[in-house]
Parts: structure tokens; C-alpha cells; sequence
């Protein structure tokens, strides 16, 4: 997920952000109760973020538990399915995953926020090639070549250029010479530009700022085709979090834009600000993990 160097990019384009805040960060924190507030906000960090970030995090860990009026404990993992066992187990509060497991799992979560990104709460799965490589327009030009998937519970690195191939009659292990997972999106980016896949899916918001942070990095690859739009990875709470807990964060997160401090931090996420969304920005994710796995 996102560097922290980030800051440094797009200042002076950035559209004014206040209109995203669906509500000021002072509503709902006067409600936790005290025994609660003196736990800490146990929160997971899935392979959305990027590399590199321990700087931005304590600082974001500072403004959270300012906003809140209680401790954060950020806790990371690799793989999406690390996270989701952790959050539907009792043992985080809340965690910024992808909207597969979001859907899979949606009877064991709450909607607490969804990031928006180019004014939108949306993003895309790109299709990256090697930069060298200027014929491929689709996944079904890399027939019979490596490609390079992100996670298998990555709706952007997985599902998609999984139902992609499953329209066309094709199945993965068949289509391709060989496929392999990085574990990060990232990753992805660097394998492509590696020339160690032909092909790759990727989460285009960590494509598109890692263009903004690493240029070096992305210019050795190329987008050859780009998704429909789907609901950006959202943050979720577990079911069971105390309704004015999960009220809470979505208050501090959605006012972010709102606040001097806040738009900072937005800024190094690459992101306009945070709003509440709802599960209609899924649906399109749960219609293809129904057709392609049959629920």
C-alpha cells in the first residue's frame, strides 16, 4: 500500500476535499464506553498498502488515537487470508481488505468505510505487460505465456482476470504456461517490469501510485487493458464490534478530508478522503464469485 513519500506528490492538482467529509470526527466518540475505550483499536493492514510506509503509519496511528480518544494497534499481514481469519476470529476490530473477501464474508462484517480515489469510491484491475511488449490488448493474448496473480482472495489480482478467462471458456492452469502468486500487488508490478511474467493483474490505485512514487518502476511496464470499475477495498469491522465503536472510526475516517491534519495524510494515501459507502458497490465482485465458483 501506499509509501510514505507520497507526500510529495500532486499537491497543487488536488481538488478541494472538503465536500467528501460525510460528517465531523467529533460525532459518535462521546459514545464508547470507557471500559471499552481503554482497549486498543486492534486494526489490520492487508497487501493493499504498500511498501515502505513505517513512518506514515505512526503518524496516521497518532492521528487515529487522537481522534478516537483511545490506543490503535496497527496489524499487518501478507496475505489477504491471514487478515480475514484474524477479523472474523475475534482477534482484530477492523481491517482495510479487498471487496472479494468483503462479499465472501460479508454476513461476519460491517461497512466502515470506503476509500475514495480520483473522486470516486472506485478503482479498477489493470492488465500490465512488460513496456517492451506492444501487441498484447487482452488477457487472451497471453496465451500460453506466464502471468503473474496477486493473491487469491485479490479481486483485482485474481477473480477478475480469473472470470475474464472463465467467459471466454478458459481455465487458468490450462491457458497459461505457468501462473504464480506474489503476495502483493507490488510485487506484480516488479515481476512484470522483471520480465518474469509476460503478463500480470494488478490493483490499478497501487499501480497508479506507485507511478506517482516509483516511476522508474512502473515505466518498465504497460497497461494493456483496464477493468470495469468495482467498489474500492474497503475498510470493514467484524460483525460483532460495538456498533458506536465501528460508528466511531467510520466518523474520524470519513472526516478526514475535512481536517488540515487529515487531507496530509490523505495526500501520502493517494486518496480524496474516505466515505461511508454501502454493499451496492460490491455487487458487480459478488456476481462474478458466484458465477465463477459457484458460490
Amino acid at each position: 500500500m501506499p509509501r510514505a513519500r507520497v507526500s510529495a506528490v500532486s499537491r497543487g492538482r488536488r481538488k478541494t476535499l472538503s465536500m467528501i467529509a460525510m460528517g465531523g470526527a467529533a460525532l459518535a466518540l462521546g459514545n464508547l464506553r470507557p471500559a471499552r475505550a481503554a482497549q486498543p483499536l486492534r486494526l489490520g493492514l492487508t497487501a493493499v498498502f504498500l511498501d515502505d510506509q513505517v513512518a506514515f503509519l505512526r503518524q496516521w496511528r497518532n492521528y487515529l488515537e487522537a481522534k478516537l480518544g483511545r490506543r490503535v494497534e496497527f496489524v499487518q499481514r501478507g496475505r489477504y487470508r491471514e487478515t480475514m481469519e484474524l477479523l472474523r476470529g475475534g482477534n482484530l476490530d477492523a481491517a482495510w481488505i479487498c471487496g472479494f473477501p468483503y462479499v465472501r464474508y460479508r454476513q461476519d462484517l460491517t461497512l466502515v468505510a470506503v476509500p475514495v480515489f480520483e473522486g470516486k469510491p472506485l478503482y479498477r484491475s489493470y492488465l500490465i505487460v512488460p513496456s517492451s511488449d506492444a501487441a498484447t490488448r487482452s488477457i487472451l493474448d497471453l496465451r500460453g505465456r506466464m502471468f503473474a496473480y496477486s493473491d487469491p482472495d485479490s479481486n483485482s489480482g485474481f477473480l477478475y482476470p480469473t472470470y475474464q478467462l472463465y467467459k471466454a471458456g478458459q481455465r487458468s492452469e490450462a491457458f497459461f504456461a505457468r501462473t504464480f502468486f506474489t503476495w502483493a500487488h507490488r510485487m506484480v508490478v516488479e515481476a512484470v517490469a522483471a520480465s518474469l511474467a509476460h503478463g500480470g493483474a494488478v490493483d490499478g490505485y497501487v499501480w497508479e501510485t506507485l507511478r506517482l512514487a516509483s516511476p522508474e518502476l512502473t515505466a518498465r511496464t504497460r497497461v494493456a487493458d483496464k477493468s470495469p470499475e468495482f467498489g474500492h477495498p474497503p475498510i470493514a469491522a467484524r460483525a460483532s464490534l460495538p456498533a458506536e465503536e465501528a460508528r466511531a472510526l467510520q466518523a474520524v475516517l470519513t472526516g478526514m478530508a475535512a481536517d488540515p491534519e487529515g487531507r496530509a495524510l490523505l495526500g501520502r494515501l493517494n486518496l480524496d478522503g474516505f466515505t461511508p459507502g454501502s454493499d451496492d458497490l460490491f455487487s458487480s465482485i459478488d456476481r462474478m464469485r458466484l458465477e465463477v465458483f459457484q458460490g
